[in-house]
């Protein structure tokens, strides 16, 4: 098809493995995973500024502002995002139609719908009264990936940018100018913003009762997907891989300030996925991105990097293992007896263990080449 030898041709590069990738993605996954808890159990022994800055960190911003946990769910649609033109360029190269593409992609997308559910949605309860229908980051990921998707099959690079654009922009006018009933239009509060008022009118009782919203802030998420679709794109090109460093690490500061820029009209909350959010978010996103390229890939230094690695490789696993493998319960076993003679630093081992068992399981899957994906 036209098109298909269009993307193939516009990609078609060197096709080496970027181990930044598989490693910034393991990061991420890294303080969901364990590594969040431990370094915030250090507060508890400590008790300074640092360890109490630390802990801030840890902690999603309440409302408006922005704080390092509040990057890990924008990290994770980026890093789907960047994957993307590698994996449909080698679907492309293979033979697919963009039928079979797009079969493929529901495919995926409906699998991560359930895995959402079953994460955060209570689907396992077999209870309508308590059954969430869009609640999840993995359900995030997958409305991201949908419209990018799209956009990254039916448009060339300037619409694709054009588009992106238009979410954001589309995202911000919907939030200010339509009246919501009972509070007006433009309002951004909790439980006063247009967003929260649509999940609420439309899922019903099974809207997921918090002040995150989903179906509108999808626009946000598509717009973040495809700034990591546009540093896959450009980590894929045939620049020297300095260049690409130096241009993600640029990119990202400028990112930032637009977002910041942006922020006293349409202010930077996660919990509604504003489009000053999504750009001074993607702004840290290239950033990380950059930096992890430069320093794994482009200076080769990758020993630190196993640790992140093992996770990565095998991130949806990881996601969602603590759903059906208590490992807390398995750490006990081994240092339950030993953190009650530990005073303030029992949390601290018991953390620690409890991270150790679940990447020691990751790390047999990885080298016995175990790897679930979808």
């Amino acid at each position: 098809m036209r098109h298909e030898a269009q993307v193939t041709s516009d990609e078609s590069r060197v096709t080496k493995r970027v181990m930044s990738i598989d490693a910034l993605r393991g990061f991420d996954m890294f303080w969901i995973t364990g590594g969040g808890a431990v370094f915030a159990s250090l507060d508890k022994i400590f008790n300074c500024p640092a360890t109490k800055f630390i802990n801030k960190q840890l902690q999603h911003a309440v409302w408006e502002g922005f704080t390092f946990e509040d990057i890990i769910m924008p990290l994770f649609l980026f890093i789907c995002g960047v994957a993307m033109p590698y994996s449909f360029t080698k679907r492309i190269e293979h033979g697919d139609s963009k039928l079979k593409l797009y079969r493929h992609v529901i495919i995926r997308v409906l699998i991560l719908w359930v895995l959402g559910m079953i994460k955060q949605g209570n689907l396992l309860q077999f209870d309508l009264s308590t059954l969430r229908l869009y609640s999840n980051t993995l359900q995030a990921i997958a409305a991201g990936y949908l419209i990018a998707t799209i956009l990254l099959i039916e448009f060339k690079l300037l619409w694709q940018i054009v588009l992106t654009a238009g979410l954001l922009i589309g995202y911000w006018l919907l939030m200010t100018f339509i009246n919501v009933p009972g509070h007006g239009a433009g309002v951004l509060t909790e439980q006063g913003n247009l967003a929260i008022y649509l999940d609420k009118l439309i899922l019903g009782r099974f809207e997921d009762g918090t002040s995150y919203s989903w179906i509108l802030s999808s626009l946000g998420f598509g717009a973040t997907t495809m700034i990591g679709v546009f540093a896959g794109k450009w980590l894929r090109s045939n620049r020297k891989d300095l260049t690409k460093a130096v241009v993600l690490l640029a990119a990202g500061g400028v990112s930032i300030v637009l977002g910041l820029l942006w922020s006293p009209v349409f202010p930077i909350i996660k919990h509604i996925w504003t489009s000053s959010f999504v750009l001074y978010s993607g702004g840290f996103c290239l950033l990380l991105m950059g930096l992890f390229y430069l320093i794994i890939d482009v200076w080769q230094f990758r020993k630190w990097t196993y640790v992140f690695v093992v996770i990565g490789a095998n991130a949806i696993f990881a996601y969602m293992s603590n759903t059906f493998i208590p490992f807390g319960w398995i750490s006990g076993c081994f240092v339950g007896g030993l953190v009650k003679h530990l005073g303030n630093w029992d949390t601290l081992v018991h953390t620690t263990a409890t991270f150790a068992v679940f990447w020691l399981l990751l790390r047999y899957m990885y080298r016995k080449k175990t790897f679930i994906k979808i």
